[in-house]
């Protein structure tokens, strides 16, 4: 029996509220660059603080979860498809900047929305 897309968008909604511990390796912005016809993401180092916050080690100040963040990327990477930006990050790149499987699993999983949205022409944004 397959289940509704409504039912997915609801467990997926769901499981977008939960906890997560963040990657003492950093951060990644991705978005779509329709005009070069590829994926991007930008890695931000960050240090995480005893309070589990990420911390900007340029200013030691908080970085926001939401809203418009004036810093400067550590390293933009861009590939064709999901599986290329991944080989690029996670095989080619040493050290490799996400230091938490479960950060790999949440970029892998982004990375194929943002692949989608690329080949659909569809609106992409970050969960």
């Amino acid at each position: 029996m397959t289940q509704s897309l409504a039912r997915i968008t609801t467990i997926d909604e769901e499981l977008s509220q939960r906890h997560i511990d963040l990657d003492p390796g950093g951060y990644f912005i991705i978005y779509v660059d329709r005009e070069a016809g590829t994926l991007c993401a930008k890695h931000f180092t960050n240090v995480i603080d005893d309070r589990g916050l990420a911390i900007d080690p340029v200013t030691g100040k908080a970085i926001p979860a939401r809203g418009k963040v004036d810093r400067t990327a550590e390293t933009l990477y861009s590939g064709r498809t999901a599986k290329e930006l991944c080989v690029k990050i996670f095989e080619q790149t040493q050290p490799c900047p996400v230091t938490r499987l479960d950060h790999a699993a949440y970029l892998g999983r982004e990375f194929v929305r943002a692949e989608f949205a690329l080949t659909t022409n569809s609106d992409y944004v970050q969960d």
